[in-house]
């Protein structure tokens, strides 16, 4: 299975953190990096605009991809979110299988 690195951008800190919670909780990531505010400068319906936003460094599976986009869009305020998905291609292989055994859904149930 591969890892991803998935990429998406908050406008403060409360919802960066509510988000984060929400994908390890429902095993769509394994973990959530929330960063230190940052101003991000972009062109939208025609204008310049300038923000401040918290970016979330997603640690995620290719077969969680779909999911993980579904619920980031689904539960992110902004019309239009910045999801970008970035295959990992070499790293530690613990923390791999570790990425990847926390976002399996198990198919035992109660």
């Amino acid at each position: 299975m591969s890892s991803l690195l998935v990429l998406t951008n908050l406008p403060d800190a409360e919802a960066a953190q509510t988000l984060a919670t929400l994908l390890v909780e429902e095993r769509l990531a394994a973990c959530v990096n929330i960063l230190a505010p940052a101003r991000s400068v972009y062109r939208w319906e025609g204008r310049i605009e300038s923000a401040e936003e918290v970016p979330l460094l997603i640690k995620t599976t290719d077969a969680r991809y779909a999911a993980l986009e579904a619920a980031i869009r689904s539960h992110h305020p902004y019309e239009l979110p910045e999801i970008i998905a970035i295959p990992i291609a070499l790293g530690l292989p613990d923390y791999l299988a570790w990425v990847e055994a926390e976002t399996t859904v198990s198919s035992l149930s109660c």
